[in-house]
């Protein structure tokens, strides 16, 4: 028996029922939830926090379109709402995502040939977004029906705020400018929360035509808010002066955008760095600070690094801060500029930790004539004098050259260049052949985080690694640190690097080396006052400053000790306060003993001295008898003069000079065997004539040569003087 047709249309409808019930179930299954949306929002940008959470910088790193971070609908001016809801949707909120009265009156319209008119809600619209790249090639009527049936589910599945509050953060406001903030930000210079009413009006007007011209919004914002003239005046004045240029700058580079450009990766990366924002501020004030002072002394750069001397990690990292710099997005602090004096510490740490030498051991500051692939030269100190015997306490404390490229030939520039490249100085990549004893000087070309990771290890007990950057919870940075130097030879180079006395021949009492606190520091400077270099350590910090030009240009009259190191002083009274600052350094290692030693030379008093146990004395005396005799400085062995035809014979002269001491034994100057003056004269030339000829300094009494030197005077034009790399301190 057949059912009814009541009961069969009843059965029909009430399936028919179930099957869209079930496919509107699926479709919504299938909307977005609001949470997935909002967490999908990835920013242009990438951020570098400090280690507290503070914002440091941003860099950008999606070029395709200026997005920022999300903003909650309460954190944006009502205005704007208003007005974007009057431009857009004035019935948003009474329709269920799609408005039928919009889409019959668009239908009316265009069916009677009045033209078609949109009919997309705030909804609809905020759809197109979601869908994105998927909606485009599908055809116009697909897409449109696709586009409604899911702002129908976002209605029925999302609150009204939620649907405003992603509009507002996914559509595109003008150019390249997604979502609010962006667009804010870029053509206001504010914040959402910021916006006047005016402002609100021009932005709600540019959704209908995001790139239009300034005055074609500004007519649309006049209209929207049915403005009177004079409103519409201010419209206009105000769409020409934000939408013609986009703020670009409103996004500043912040307080450390060299490290944020080298560490952040991704697109809405927020990397918490083992920086400290105080600490970071306070470095960037100190270099801005210290480079005006030199501003009339051609010093336009500078960088700095401040480290925590126990875990390595970064504090602070300012890459350039000069306000004249010719090249501000360049880091100096990973460029590679000659290190002058400061890799000495190391060459006598290694001569310390191999035994060759002690603290009190003598060393030889007189003239000493080098071979180099550029030809003969004579190191010289930076003021140009030579001090006879002096003590490797001295000689490093007080930065003498000479001392330290004799040290340098009984080491060896081969076991040197390992010690450094063991220290994390990847830039001396060459054969040590090639650096030969300009190492000891520093000619050699190294980065300021080089230098810092290695003077950490000094200051650590002879224990390093690579600088720390990123902060991990949970871990102990200090598991990364591996010896790298005798704790023993560290431990005595720090004391020599903190002693007053022994470097006030070179840099006095006084000055920036004399800090408040415990410090041990070393200072250089390259040849022709092109690099300063300042960098040392104190019981908890290492801090390291450069200063110079990025171009590579020098600086006028700025060494290390006038240029870097008043900046470094002022961080390293900047990161301690009154109760924290230790007056005593380090205690020694337990192998370490001090004597009282006495020297035979007269030049540096009885004292206590540490060394290494097993090398101790108490009598320092003069190893060889040849080391006591006077030599001649100038001329220089070898050395070749030219005369010039057109200068007078008489005015053609060179000056000879010995280390003979006033008061000494009686000496002359002979030159081939003919008596010039006597040693103590006021100043004693000799004129140029042609030909090879022996400089004698000679003992009349018997006449023993106690040195000679032999140089060649030429009939050219030009007077040539051999000469070669001079690295002051």
């Amino acid at each position: 028996m057949s059912a009814s047709p009541r009961l069969y249309w009843r059965r029909w409808l009430g399936g028919a029922a179930l099957l869209l019930l079930g496919v509107v179930a699926i479709s919504l299954w299938r909307v977005p939830s609001f949470a997935s949306v909002r967490a999908a929002h990835v920013p242009s940008e990438a951020w570098l926090l400090d280690r507290h959470g503070i914002p440091l910088s941003a860099v950008r790193l999606d070029h395709q379109v200026r997005r920022l971070p999300w903003v909650r609908l309460d954190a944006v001016s009502s205005a704007l709402v208003t007005a974007v809801v009057a431009a857009e949707d004035q019935r948003f909120g009474q329709h269920p995502g799609v408005d039928p009265l919009a889409v019959g009156a668009a239908l009316r319209d265009g069916l009677s040939g009045r033209g078609w008119r949109g009919a997309s809600t705030l909804t609809m619209q905020l759809a197109t977004q979601l869908q994105g790249r998927a909606a485009k090639g599908r055809a116009p009527l697909r897409a449109k029906v696709r586009q409604a049936w899911l702002a129908l589910g976002l209605g029925l599945r999302w609150s009204r705020e939620e649907v405003l509050e992603a509009y507002l953060n996914t559509v595109t406001w003008r150019g390249e400018s997604v979502g609010l903030a962006a667009a804010t930000e870029v053509w206001l210079g504010k914040a959402p929360a910021q916006l006047r009413e005016d402002e609100a009006v021009l932005l709600a007007a540019l959704l209908r035509s995001p790139n239009a011209a300034p005055a074609a919004i500004a007519a649309r914002a006049c209209r929207l808010s049915h403005a009177v003239a004079a409103r519409c005046t201010t419209l206009t004045v105000l769409a020409e002066q934000s939408l013609r240029t986009p703020h670009y700058g409103a996004i500043e580079p912040g307080l450390a955008p060299h490290l944020a450009v080298r560490l952040l990766r991704h697109p809405g990366e927020r990397l918490v760095s083992t920086l400290d924002a105080r600490t970071q501020r306070v470095a960037v004030d100190v270099l801005r600070g210290q480079l005006l002072s030199l501003a009339n002394r051609r010093a336009r750069d500078a960088a700095m690094i401040v480290a925590d001397r126990r875990t390595g990690e970064v504090l602070a990292y300012v890459g350039s801060a000069g306000p004249d710099s010719g090249a501000p997005a360049f880091d100096a602090a990973r460029g590679r500029r000659p290190a002058g004096s400061t890799l000495k510490p190391f060459l006598y740490a290694e001569a310390l930790s191999q035994r060759l030498l002690t603290p009190a051991s003598l060393l030889d500051d007189r003239p000493l004539l080098v071979q180099t692939s550029a030809g003969m030269y004579t190191p010289q100190n930076y003021d140009r004098q030579f001090r006879g015997l002096v003590s490797l306490r001295t000689a490093l404390a007080s930065s003498l050259n000479v001392p330290a490229v004799r040290t340098l030939q009984l080491l060896g520039p081969a076991r040197l260049h390992g010690r450094l490249r063991e220290l994390g100085y990847a830039s001396l990549a060459d054969d040590p052949e090639v650096y030969g004893l300009s190492l000891a000087l520093g000619s050699a070309e190294v980065t300021l985080e080089e230098q810092v990771a290695a003077y950490r290890v000094l200051g650590n007990a002879g224990r390093g690694g690579p600088l720390l950057y990123r902060l991990t919870a949970g871990s102990d940075p200090r598991t990364t640190d591996t010896a790298k130097l005798d704790p023993r030879a560290a431990w005595l180079v720090g004391s020599i690097l903190s002693d007053r006395t022994a470097r006030a021949a070179t840099f006095g009492f006084e000055g920036p080396l004399a800090t408040k606190q415990w410090t041990a520091v070393k200072t250089g400077t390259s040849t022709d006052l092109r690099d300063n270099w300042c960098l040392g350590w104190s019981t908890t910090h290492v801090v390291g400053v450069w200063l110079g030009n990025a171009e590579g240009d020098a600086m006028r009259d700025v060494s290390g000790v006038s240029g870097a190191a008043p900046a470094w002083a002022a961080m390293i009274d900047a990161l301690g306060s009154a109760s924290t600052r230790a007056t005593a350094g380090p205690p020694p290692p337990s192998d370490i003993v001090a004597r009282a030693v006495r020297f035979e030379r007269d030049g540096e008093p009885p004292r206590m001295e540490w060394f290494i146990k097993g090398t101790e004395s108490t009598k320092i005396s003069v190893a060889s008898p040849d080391l006591e005799r006077p030599v001649i400085t100038l001329p220089l062995d070898g050395e070749v003069f030219a005369l010039d035809p057109e200068i007078p014979a008489s005015r053609q002269q060179v000056q000879l000079a010995s280390t003979a001491m006033p008061g000494g034994p009686a000496l002359e100057w002979r030159v081939d065997g003919k008596r010039l003056a006597a040693v103590g004269e006021q100043t004693v030339r000799w004129p140029l004539a042609a030909g090879v000829h022996e400089i004698a300094l000679v003992r009349p009494i018997d006449g023993e040569v106690l040195h000679a030197v032999h140089v060649t005077v030429r009939g050219l034009a030009t007077t040539l003087r051999a000469s070669g790399p001079d690295a002051p301190r």
